[in-house]
């Protein structure tokens, strides 16, 4: 028997030698690399009796080796990616389609990794590549639509919009039929909607997708939202937020009852934060549990409730079950009647530490809309901690940007000079043409000590507590998104979509 050496602690690259299937050599434990120059046939430890014969046949004559198992896998996920972005490369959208009937066996057939899948129809590989771009991409969610005379695809990155590619009338509607078959709904059904999950697999990185069908004049349109797990979920330090907050963050999650709130718009990272706190807060010793609807992260030590309105499990229902399972923590997904509000009030007050949302449009007003809900201040001033309201803020894209004057009215606004320099954006192949690469999570937090709690109780309204908390050390959001577009960091469009009018 040949002695083959382990290669070990290597930072392994793809690589593909000139007229070798790779994808054959891929199911036959056969890998390709370079180190340190040198192209190595890297041999699956698992079967190398066969994978050895599938290399002699080969008639290459490369050094063999293995690789230690975190190596190996590293080289294996590499290979899988750098393998479909040739095919994806290389692939006409215009190719022919085949108008099958995909069933629930053939999807089954070929489930076990995207990226694997060589025998798939045309349609399925199609819609595997959908959802590849869109990681890839880094895209939330996913809209196929139905228009009269083509179909459309399009992509939400970085919270905004983008088109992805158009498609033929006739190609919509077997996409869409795909996409129900692995989402386990009714393909016949076209005149209602439908909600469903599924489950995909892409290079190693697993991640749930909610579906939500519904149809519309023109036919039907898909709308998938990609959910991340707990390996997903950033630490209080990747939120994105300045030192000073994160610091103030850790003040916050020191106390062990009350109730922290997170407002903001829909899109604007709410549960991403809420997630985070959870996550710095949860281990074996605690027991966290959380109601939301839906659930969007899978977390590793938190009990996650699904609302269910249809068998009456609402928010309040949830909670009040939650509080007879002795928790530590609990998670309410969101306050949005007076009956949740009262619960997490009164739950906050018997000792839990409660988080959840509200939506408002800064953190000041958080304390009025609980008052509106019927609320007592009394019991607000005693057992809130602390009010986040955040913004996510598209960056320039730093390869493509360029300075220009602010316009003479955006000046007036914002109380800036009109010989100001901003960035603008133009649109590159970095940045997908949209001008921004990535964002920046920007908050203004409420913390509840005596002086605001004086300052609460003083005032008659919301605008009259905001204007008290002006003279205090607060940042408010107009403040730090002004900053942005100052240091160059994001544009005037970007930061008056974000909202940067006090409201």
């Amino acid at each position: 028997m040949i002695h083959i050496p382990t290669l070990s602690d290597v930072a392994p690259l793809p690589y593909s030698p000139e007229g070798i299937d790779v994808s054959r050599c891929i199911r036959q434990g056969v890998l390709f690399t370079s180190i340190d120059t040198q192209p190595y046939a890297i041999l699956s430890k698992t079967d190398t009796a066969s994978a050895l014969n599938a290399y002699t046949l080969l008639g290459l004559e490369f050094p063999l080796a293995h690789l230690d198992d975190l190596s190996y896998e590293t080289l294996y996920l590499k290979t899988l990616e750098l393998k479909t972005d040739r095919e994806l490369m290389a692939a006409s959208v215009q190719e022919e389609l085949f108008e099958d009937e995909f069933s629930l066996i053939d999807f089954l057939k070929n489930s076990s990794d995207l990226l694997t899948s060589e025998e798939s129809a045309p349609i399925i590989k199609f819609v595997n590549t959908i959802f590849y771009q869109a990681l890839k991409r880094r895209a939330s969610d996913i809209h196929i639509e139905t228009h009269e005379k083509k179909g459309e695809v399009r992509f939400r990155i970085d919270g905004v919009l983008s088109k992805h590619i158009d498609l033929d009338k006739s190609i919509i509607s077997l996409v869409i039929s795909r996409i129900k078959v692995i989402s386990n709904l009714d393909i016949a059904e076209k005149r209602l909607p439908q909600d469903g999950r599924t489950q995909i697999k892409i290079a190693g990185k697993s991640l749930d997708v909610r579906v939500s069908v519904l149809p519309t004049y023109h036919g039907e349109r898909v709308v998938m939202r990609l959910l991340m797990n707990a390996a997903s979920i950033p630490s209080l330090e990747e939120l994105g937020f300045d030192h000073a907050m994160t610091e103030r963050f850790y003040e916050l999650l020191k106390f062990s009852h009350g109730i922290i709130l997170v407002t903001g718009p829909t899109g604007s990272g709410k549960s991403t934060t809420l997630h985070s706190f959870l996550q710095r807060l949860a281990g074996p010793e605690k027991n966290v549990m959380s109601i939301e609807d839906p659930v969007e992260y899978d977390a590793a030590h938190v009990s996650q409730i699904p609302v269910n309105a249809k068998v009456g499990l609402t928010f309040a229902e949830g909670l009040r079950s939650i509080l007879r399972q002795d928790p530590d923590i609990i998670l309410v997904g969101e306050i949005r009647d007076a009956e949740t509000a009262q619960i997490a009030i009164q739950s906050a007050m018997t000792g839990h530490l409660v988080f959840s949302t509200l939506h408002t449009n800064n953190a000041t007003s958080a304390v009025t809309r609980l008052v509106d809900m019927g609320v007592d201040k009394f019991m607000i001033t005693s057992t809130l901690l602390g009010v986040l309201a955040q913004r996510l803020v598209r960056k320039v894209c730093e390869s493509c940007c360029t300075l220009a004057p602010i316009d003479p009215m955006d000046a007036r606004d914002l109380s800036l000079s009109p010989e100001t320099l901003v960035a603008k954006s133009v649109g590159c192949n970095a940045c997908s043409m949209t001008g921004y690469n990535g964002r920046i999570a920007v908050g203004e937090l409420l913390m509840i000590d005596e002086e605001v709690q004086s300052l609460l109780k003083q005032s008659e309204s919301d605008t009259d507590f905001r204007q008290k908390m002006k003279g205090t050390d607060m940042v408010f959001l107009s403040d730090q998104l002004k900053e942005l577009l100052v240091t160059r960091q994001t544009t005037v469009d970007e930061i008056i979509r974000v909202g940067v009018k006090e409201a």
